[in-house]
Order: structure tokens, then C-alpha cells, then sequence
């Protein structure tokens, strides 16, 4: 927290008036929830390392036999890339661009969603077909668990989206939609950070 009270990143302005006051306890009590999301993928994290060997996969096939990292690395652009379009659409908030590029970028966001998830859906039916189903071995279980655990969450963000783009498009940018919008930025970053780690720890470090 800053000098003036404020939580960097968290703040809309003092033009938004109490948009931006209701902004700085609403978002930051969301972040503190999402610490309570963030633990549960450090316990699946946990899991998936404590199976990385060869008692933890039990035979059956591993990250060499199932994982396509250049399926994985389309996957980490389509995600980045869609973080940075969020930016866009909170300096279109921020700045009052309007209405039509508000929506313009979320569905830009909604867009990029779906690519990943295009991407990671047709790898886990690849690794299914392969044999690599969550009950051949406890490293494909905790695989499926974190990995999958993500990906619902970025379909949860897309449908938040599609309710923010319904909800702009009925009643304006007001207040407490602005909040909002500032709740689900928080949310659709936090899906980046944990990306990153899934990517570097997940797919990266077995296959170097």
C-alpha cells in the first residue's frame, strides 16, 4: 500500500469517483481470495512434483511419450497475449474510450481464451489416446488435476467476459461495472502467473 492509502495497480482514478473508492477494497479483498486459489494449485504443484520418477509413473506413459511442446508453447502465446489485451481493456475503462472498444477487446480476451483452450483440450485427447488417462499413474492423475484445474479456470474467465460484454452492452460502463471489469483483470492475470509456472515446471523441466 502506497503513502496515500492507495493499492498500486488496484486504483481507477479520481476521476472515476466512487468507482475508483469502492475499487480499492473491493479488488484487493478479491486478490486475498485468490491466495486461497493459489494455494491449491501449490499443493497440486507439490503433488505433480512428488510423482515426477518412475514410482510415480508406474509403468505407464511419461511427459517424452504425451507432451507436444510446440502444442504447449501456441498455448503460452494465446494466454500472454491475451493478458496484454486485458491491458487494453482497462486503459479503456480507465481513459473512458467507449463502450464499442471496451467490448472490442474483451472479446479480443474471449478470443485468445478459446485458442488455448482449443490447443489444451486436443492435447489432453492426444495424451488420452496414447494411453495417457489420470488412472494409469499418479503422475498422470496430478497432471491432469493442475493442468486441467487451469483450464477450467480460463473457461470460467471466458464465460466472466461474455457476462461483462451482456452487461456493458445493457447498462452502460457504469460504476459497478468498472469494479468488476477490475475484479476479472485481477483474475484473468492470475491465470498468466499460473501459466508461467505450469509451463516452466509442467512441460519444460521434464523434457530437459
Amino acid at each position: 500500500m502506497s503513502d496515500n492509502g492507495l493499492y498500486p495497480g488496484l486504483n481507477l482514478g479520481e476521476t472515476h469517483g466512487d468507482a475508483d473508492a469502492e475499487a480499492e477494497k473491493t479488488v484487493f479483498g478479491f486478490w486475498v481470495f485468490l491466495m486461497s486459489d493459489l494455494i491449491i494449485f501449490g499443493i497440486l504443484f507439490a503433488s505433480y512434483a512428488s510423482y515426477l520418477n518412475p514410482m510415480g509413473l508406474a509403468g505407464g506413459p511419461g511427459p517424452k511419450d504425451l507432451f507436444d511442446i510446440k502444442s504447449v508453447a501456441i498455448q503460452t502465446v494465446f494466454l500472454l497475449i491475451g493478458g496484454v489485451a486485458y491491458g487494453g481493456v482497462s486503459l479503456a475503462m480507465k481513459y473512458d474510450h467507449g463502450r464499442s472498444k471496451l467490448i472490442a477487446w474483451l472479446l479480443l480476451c474471449a478470443a485468445l481464451g478459446a485458442g488455448f483452450l482449443f490447443f489444451e483440450v486436443r492435447d489432453f485427447i492426444s495424451a488420452a489416446d496414447k494411453g495417457g488417462i489420470p488412472q494409469v499413474s499418479g503422475w498422470l492423475s496430478s497432471y491432469w488435476a493442475l493442468v486441467g484445474l487451469h483450464g477450467f479456470h480460463v473457461f470460467s474467465g471466458i464465460l466472466w467476459i461474455l457476462a461483462m460484454i451482456g452487461q456493458i452492452a445493457t447498462r452502460g460502463v457504469d460504476d459497478v461495472v468498472k469494479v468488476r471489469l477490475s475484479m476479472l483483470g485481477v483474475f484473468w492475470h492470475f491465470l498468466d502467473l499460473i501459466w508461467v509456472g505450469i509451463f516452466s515446471f509442467v512441460f519444460l523441466v521434464p523434457l530437459a
